[in-house]
């Protein structure tokens, strides 16, 4: 099937921030392909029973995303066959500031921080990149991805900045927007595509959500309606 024929279909995102990073040592660390822990069992049961099967799983190219996904997979949800590296999903690349102290960076700066971000959303990084660029990256991949699985679930093993991107695409707010949302860590953000033809758009469904606060004896994160009743049925 193609556009032409005016096919209305969801494209669901279901993005998931990594794990925490704890060897960072108070720094910034951005594009800085560290380890992530992934030891709390009950956070990825959670996990487990909240992401939707036979979807399409996609992380970025760096090693935080992959260990994270693991985790899930350990936890009981079936592996995808693959789950391919998507550069344009990576961290902000912030460039000379990754490595300082956030503590002793934070008081380097002239003014009061606004929001939980690194600057202002047009601040480049020096030899890295700003927010700004991060949503433009970051929204090529998605429309790349919504082009090839529409109509498909996605989920999307990524970063905090990354997801506050994709968040600020979705509001149509601009970088600013995005800055302004918390993503915690291994947090499912869900974002939907709605089109019909050529013509699409796009809904917020959660952000933040931590799954693992649901207790065991409850199977999903949220109650069917509509045509998603048959299809549990």
């Amino acid at each position: 099937m193609n556009a032409a024929t005016g096919e209305f279909r969801i494209t669901r995102w279901w993005w998931v921030r990594h794990a925490p990073v704890r060897e960072d040592n108070g720094c910034i660390y951005g594009q800085a392909d560290l380890n992530c822990d992934c030891s709390d069992t009950v956070v990825f049961d959670g996990l487990a029973r909240a992401l939707p099967r036979n979807a399409v799983w996609v992380a970025s190219n760096l090693k935080r995303t992959h260990q994270t996904a693991a985790a899930i997979w350990n936890a009981g949800f079936p592996k995808p066959e693959t789950m391919p590296h998507v550069a344009d999903f990576a961290e902000q690349h912030l460039g000379e500031w990754q490595g300082l102290n956030r503590a002793a960076f934070w008081a380097s700066r002239s003014r009061e921080p606004t929001n939980n971000w690194f600057g202002p959303p047009d601040e480049r990084a020096p030899g890295g990149e700003s927010f700004s660029d991060l949503c433009d990256r970051v929204g090529r991949g998605i429309a790349r991805l919504n082009a090839a699985h529409a109509g498909k679930d996605v989920v999307a093993v990524a970063h905090g900045g990354s997801i506050r991107a994709a968040i600020a695409l979705a509001i149509g707010s601009g970088p600013a927007g995005g800055m302004m949302f918390n993503i915690d860590n291994c947090s499912v953000t869900r974002l939907d595509y709605v089109s019909l033809g050529e013509q699409g758009g796009w809904r917020v469904s959660m952000v933040n959500h931590q799954p693992w606060l649901v207790p065991s004896s409850h199977p999903t994160m949220h109650q069917p309606a509509g045509p998603e009743v048959a299809k549990i049925a």
